[in-house]
């Protein structure tokens, strides 16, 4: 039998806490490293991606996404002449959905304005993420797809978690398990990650397999260009500034 005094186990509850705060700081750096480094990922202002969007495994779309520092992002999804928009200016959401009808700019609910804007940094969850105000856990491993990843709980400060799965030999992001509050009901998808691709010295997927949980719905990106510090003005990501001033003049 081992018997412990209670400074015996304090100690050892402060020993196992900083076992698991140094495991996270040493996943989280292996993998900042393993993409191209923090130096070069803070000097990625702006990404600009061109690509394939599947939906449905039926559906296929031209695909464009722009991104901005600190927290500004752009979707569009065109088929048939019909285009698609969501944007997020870092305060705001807003939506183009030719595809149901509505061809002119609205304004995003807050929840799906956040659940959006939890994809905008360029560097993902993991890169800066104390300055972010997000919590980071590390989970111990778990399989995906025959691989033993490290799992990590990232607890954005919005409240939203992100799942993120580490591959134990080269450290990159192989799967996202985004958890998001719409509406009232928690929604939950899975991303797989692959075929990394550098650009401006940083490791970046080129394909991003995505499954809503809640419906099976699933929706395969694949990236053909993608361009760093290209110049993005902030309009592109503002609610269009006619549309606001014709509703103000109503």
């Amino acid at each position: 039998m081992i018997v412990r005094t209670k400074g015996a186990l304090f100690a050892l509850m402060l020993a196992c806490a900083g076992a698991q705060a140094a495991s996270v700081d040493e996943l989280v750096a292996k993998n900042l490293e393993a993409r191209g480094g923090v130096a070069r990922l803070q000097a990625i202002r702006t990404l600009k991606a061109e690509g394939k969007l599947l939906f449905g495994g039926q559906f296929e779309l031209g695909l464009a996404q722009y991104q901005k520092a600190p927290e500004s992002i752009r979707n569009e999804a065109s088929l048939q002449g019909l285009t698609a928009v969501q944007a997020w200016d870092g305060k705001d959401g807003w939506q183009i959905s030719p595809f149901q009808g509505r061809k002119d700019p609205e304004k995003m609910t807050p929840d799906d304005a956040k659940a959006f804007a939890d994809d905008a940094p360029i560097g993902g969850p993991l890169f800066d993420w104390q300055a972010r105000g997000s919590k980071v856990e590390y989970l111990g491993s778990e399989d995906v797809d025959g691989t033993e990843a490290h799992k990590l709980k990232v607890t954005l400060k919005n409240g939203d978690v992100d799942y993120v799965y580490l591959d134990p030999d080269h450290w990159l992001e192989i799967r996202v398990v985004a958890q998001r509050m719409v509406r009232g009901t928690q929604v939950e998808s899975s991303s797989d990650y692959g075929d990394y691709e550098e650009v401006a010295g940083v490791y970046f997927p080129f394909s991003i397999s995505t499954v809503n949980k809640a419906d099976g719905s699933n929706q395969q990106v694949t990236i053909e260009k993608m361009e760093a510090n290209v110049p993005l003005d902030d309009a592109l990501f503002a609610f269009p500034a006619a549309v606001a001033a014709k509703g103000a003049g109503q």
